[in-house]
C-alpha cells in the first residue's frame, strides 16, 4: 500500500540547507500496524507529513496504491488525504467550543457524502471508540483520554485506509494512554492500516512493526516481538 525509495526531505531556512530525510526506504503493507520511532529531530515527524500528503519529498519516490505522488493532481491528493486517510493527534485538533457530534462530523464536510447520511456516519464512529454517552458534550468539558478518544473518532469518520498516529498519549496519563492504544489496536485488527509515530518504546509494542529512524536515516526495521505483554507491562508500571 505504501512504499517508498530513497526518500529525502531537505528544508532551505534563510540560505541554510538543513536535511531532515537523508534517503530512507521501506514499504507498508495494507492492514499492519507499524510504529515509527526515533528521537526529536531523527525525521519522523517529516516522514509522517509526506507519508499523509501533507507536505512533498526533495527527492525520492513514494507510492501510494501503487501509484507515485506525481500521478496525482493536488485535488486528488486533497481527496485521497481527505478519503483515505484519518490523523491523529498528540495535540487533539478539536473546536474546543462544539460538542463531540459537530467534531466528529467535520471530515464529512468534504467528503461527497450527502449530508443527510453525515449524522449517521458520526455516530457510528463515536460507538466505536466507546463515547456514545458524550455525544452532546463540548469537548471542552471532557477529559484529556476522552478528547483523543473523539479525535480518532473524526479520523475513522470516512472509513479511512490508513490511520496515521502522532504520538497519541503524549498528553495523557498511563491509563488514557493505555485506553487510547487499546482502541488502535482494536482498529488495526478490524482491517484499518495503522501509523503510528512515537518516541516511547511502550507505546511502540503495541504495533506489530517497528521502522526506528536516527539523524534521518532508517536505522532498523524489525518486528515486535511479544507485543501484548510488553505494552501492558510498561503501561502498568
Amino acid at each position: 500500500m505504501i512504499e517508498v525509495k530513497n526518500l529525502k526531505k531537505t528544508y532551505h531556512t534563510d540560505g541554510v540547507e538543513t536535511p531532515a530525510l537523508r534517503g530512507v526506504s521501506f514499504a507498508i503493507k495494507q492492514g499492519e500496524f507499524v510504529a515509527i520511532m526515533g528521537p526529536s529531530g531523527s525525521g519522523k515527524s517529516t516522514l509522517l507529513h509526506i507519508l499523509g500528503f501533507l507536505d512533498s519529498p526533495s527527492s525520492g519516490a513514494y507510492k501510494f496504491n501503487e501509484k507515485t505522488i506525481d500521478d496525482y493532481s493536488k485535488n486528488e491528493l486533497a481527496k485521497l488525504r481527505n478519503k483515505k486517510m484519518g490523523f491523529v493527534f498528540q495535540a487533539f485538533n478539536l473546536l474546543p467550543r462544539a460538542n463531540v457530534l459537530e467534531n466528529v462530523k467535520l471530515p464529512l464536510i468534504y467528503s461527497g457524502l450527502k449530508e443527510k447520511l453525515w449524522e449517521k456516519r458520526a455516530k457510528e464512529a463515536i460507538e466505536k471508540v466507546g463515547l456514545s454517552h458524550r455525544m452532546d458534550f463540548d469537548v471542552s468539558k471532557l477529559s484529556g483520554g476522552e478528547r483523543q478518544r473523539v479525535a480518532i473518532a473524526r479520523s475513522l469518520v470516512n472509513n479511512p485506509q490508513v490511520i496515521f498516529a502522532d504520538e497519541p498519549t503524549g498528553n495523557l496519563d498511563s491509563k488514557s494512554g493505555s485506553q487510547i492504544m487499546d482502541i488502535l489496536e482494536n482498529l488495526n485488527n478490524q482491517g484499518h492500516t495503522v501509523i503510528l509515530i512515537t518516541h516511547e518504546t511502550y507505546t511502540a509494542d503495541y504495533a506489530e512493526r517497528k521502522i526506528i529512524l536516527k539523524d534521518g536515516l532508517l536505522e532498523r526495521d524489525e518486528k515486535v516481538n511479544h507485543r501484548h505483554f510488553n505494552a501492558k507491562k510498561s503501561f502498568n508500571k
